[in-house]
């Protein structure tokens, strides 16, 4: 079993899990960590846990409880697997839902309201959607619980004051584009937790923090690109971005065109050649 760390916080960590066990290889007993729920994205296994087993494929989602004793089983299938697991710490499982019915259910069959956020999960991993991976992890995990626990949370009209904190911290990102931010820091300065920040971020501004992070950054760069000679690796790298493949992808999703191109459009016949 590989176990990559995709991201680690305090409160959540998310791994990415690759299996090549089959039908000849023997099982072992393991223990959970962490409450957990693991979407498999691929291949299939079964579970034995407190008494029972599950069958898991592609969509279904294995549910772990901390301290609950496991079995993974690969009898069916030799092609291996592969999960992405959400891990939460106990403060998170408190706030969205500690009732420990909801976390020993073993394992969820595929259920289409999991698996569109499984697959949006995947396509940040994989750099096509410029969500944040552990905004999506929270949100994962709540809409477990709020499916698994047999209730929708109500999202309670924003405040002024809740408005007003929302307002003042994009306000803060965007003055701070350019430096590493991610929903912890944006939530400390709100001084809320991660989980309550990205909701009331979300419902208030129509946008997740991250998702306002990276179109500041995408805002800063179009001005760069049509004002300025400067070198688009540049430019990339002064609004905040990691890499220039990352900032090239994403600009491309958001105007449909690559930097060079835009720059070369906004510039018409004055352009030379590429830069």
């Amino acid at each position: 079993m590989a176990a990559t760390t995709l991201w680690r916080s305090d409160a959540l960590t998310i791994l990415d899990y690759r299996c090549t066990a089959g039908p000849g290889d023997v099982p072992y007993a393991e223990a959970f960590r962490d409450h957990s729920v693991s979407y498999v994205r691929r291949g299939s296994f079964g579970c034995r846990s407190r008494g029972r087993s599950f069958e898991l494929v592609a969509g279904s989602v294995l549910v772990g409880h901390r301290g609950d004793e496991f079995m993974c089983v690969h009898e069916h299938h030799d092609g291996g697997d592969e999960c992405l697991s959400f891990h939460l710490a106990p403060a998170l499982v408190e706030t969205i839902g500690d009732r420990s019915a909801t976390w020993r259910v073993g394992a969820v069959p595929p259920l289409a309201e999991l698996m569109v956020l499984g697959e949006l999960a995947q396509s940040v991993v994989d750099g096509s959607n410029d969500m944040a991976i552990d905004e999506v992890g929270l949100t994962f995990a709540t809409r477990f619980v709020d499916l698994v626990g047999g209730y929708e949370r109500k999202s309670p009209r924003p405040s002024a004051v809740d408005r007003r904190r929302a307002v003042e911290v994009a306000l803060w990102i965007d003055a701070h584009a350019e430096q590493p931010i991610d929903l912890d820091m944006a939530a400390r300065e709100a001084g809320l937790s991660a989980f309550h920040f990205l909701r009331l971020f979300a419902n208030v501004l129509g946008v997740t923090p991250h998702q306002y992070l990276i179109r500041s950054r995408l805002r800063r760069a179009a001005r760069q690109l049509v004002e300025t000679p400067r070198a688009i690796t540049d430019i990339a790298f002064d609004v905040g971005f990691a890499d220039l493949s990352n900032f090239v992808r994403s600009f491309h999703r958001a105007a449909g065109v690559s930097p060079r191109r835009f720059r070369q459009r906004a510039q018409g016949p004055r352009s030379g050649r590429d830069r």
